[in-house]
């Protein structure tokens, strides 16, 4: 009987997880093209100047947005899914989010004079910036569909937005465009986006004179931010985690090593945009999972770590093989050495995926206040080791190093709070450091003997012959079980 329940939940979740990752990781795929070839296009066609000034201006608007959203995503899921008055709730969302939105703007371009004197950052940043204002309504709207499991229009959206960025990469190789103009441009269609979003992400279901209509006063807005200030903290974090390494490179290091570190950041989050597509379709399963019992949970957990640990070894070792062939073809060979500090930077894919989902189950678990303390310990330490080894050693690898130290110290603290809560075993997470360190060290070891190419097919296919094994030495098991019980 047991055995018929955990198969019934296993489909399930199988289910209900590729029905909402679908138009995620295709719409992925197509975005990652096009985003590229613009990334691509800029990168080739500015100079190593303009280009990093243009960076350091996406950069501190990016920065200013992880505050801006207030990190209260996963909070107004939750809630969405439990009142039984959405719309109020949505709107009351909106307009939080339109005011506080308008704030961070002023804030965005506040630090761009404090921070650099160089006006092109500026100009850029007063332009750029304008996008905390937009992605403060997007990111309602994308939560919204999240929760109702509708990401399909959110894709859809984002992948026109994605053609006609490719639009204008195409237009910068017949007209040469300022990178201020190119700026305007950019901001222009950020603004059709927007009404697409409305238009279509809402099904016309939200109107403004609603949104402006509904009361929510200072009082409000601070009794939700006092009541979910975790959920800030943690969006927060999570952004700074990242773009804190450019804003030190710009102050410490050279352009060319913003350059460096935005090419090799690039990949990066094109690499874990599929699990962290996968996570926003994981997580109201958790939720739903974690009311039926903790059983279910750690079913859904089990099998979604085992996807997430493969994902990122294929990553790390993807780009360890290729970095040196793809960066120089794609970016030009004035980027030779960004490949280094590529595959240093993709070390943190081997923790990365598995530290989102497992953040994801402790949120599940209302342990976002846990989970926004892990996040500030392992901030301060990236912070602490950037700082003491950029004292001593100017150099993009320390950047680099940091990072990945402070997310394995993230995904320690995270295995010691699920092992102490029974979520999983201390054997378990000991053999997942085994295997990664193993991997890791088996790899590079590998490559300095073998063909790029052979090397990561015949690792591969090793890999999936194992994996193939260990899923029949399991299910040879359970049929003969369940035939026992037929019987």
């Amino acid at each position: 009987m047991r055995t018929k329940i955990t198969a019934s939940l296993s489909q399930k979740f199988k289910t209900t997880l590729v029905k909402n990752s679908f138009w995620g990781i295709l719409s992925n795929i197509l975005q990652n093209i096009l985003y590229s070839v613009f990334f691509i296009v800029v990168a080739r066609k500015y100079s190593t100047s303009d280009f990093a000034n243009y960076i350091l201006a996406n950069t501190l608007y990016a920065f200013v947005a992880a505050f801006s959203a207030l990190g209260l995503g996963q909070w107004f899921i939750r809630e969405l899914m439990e009142t039984e008055d959405k719309t109020n709730l949505t709107n009351k969302f909106f307009k939080m989010q339109l005011y506080v939105g308008v704030f961070f703007y002023a804030i965005n371009i506040v630090l761009s004079y404090v921070l650099y004197q160089h006006q092109l950052i500026r100009s850029l940043s007063l332009l750029i910036g304008i996008n905390v204002i937009f992605d403060n309504i997007i990111y309602v709207i994308t939560n919204i569909n999240i929760a109702n499991l509708e990401q399909k229009k959110n894709f859809i959206i984002i992948t026109v937005e994605a053609f006609l960025k490719f639009l204008i990469a195409c237009t910068l190789f017949i007209f040469p465009i300022p990178v201020v103009y190119l700026a305007v441009i950019l901001i222009l269609l950020r603004f059709i986006t927007l009404n697409l979003f409305i238009r279509i992400g809402t099904s016309n279901s939200i109107h403004l004179g609603e949104i402006l209509k509904t009361k929510i006063d200072t009082a409000g807005i601070k009794e939700i931010i006092a009541s979910n200030w975790s959920f800030i903290i943690i969006g927060s974090v999570s952004i700074i985690h990242w773009r804190i390494g450019n804003i030190l490179a710009s102050k410490v290091l050279t352009m060319a090593d913003v350059a460096h570190f935005e090419i090799s950041y690039k990949l990066f989050s094109m690499a874990v945009i599929l699990p962290v597509i996968v996570s926003s379709s994981l997580y109201p399963v958790l939720i739903k999972s974690f009311s039926r019992g903790i059983n279910e949970l750690q079913t859904i957990y089990k099998k979604a770590f085992v996807a997430y640990t493969l994902y990122g070894m294929l990553a790390f070792t993807f780009i360890y093989s290729f970095s040196g062939i793809i960066i120089p073809f794609l970016f030009g060979d004035k980027y030779l050495d960004t490949s280094g500090y590529c595959k240093e930077m993709f070390l943190t894919t081997l923790v990365c995926p598995t530290v989102l989902l497992q953040a994801n189950l402790l949120i599940t678990m209302k342990l976002e206040k846990l989970d926004m303390w892990f996040n500030i310990v392992c901030l301060a330490f990236c912070l602490l080791l950037c700082g003491i080894g950029l004292y001593y050693v100017k150099s993009l690898s320390i950047i680099n190093y940091a990072i990945f130290t402070s997310f394995v110290l993230f995904h320690i603290i995270q295995d010691a709070a699920l092992v102490r809560r029974k979520i999983l075993t201390l054997q378990h997470a000991i053999a997942f450091y085994i295997i990664i360190g193993s991997v890791y060290i088996l790899y590079t070891l590998l490559a300095n003997y073998m063909n790029a190419f052979f090397l990561f097919i015949g690792f591969w296919t090793i890999i999936a012959m194992v994996s193939v094994a260990v899923v029949f030495a399991k299910r040879i098991p359970d049929a003969l079980t369940l035939n026992k019980q037929n019987i």
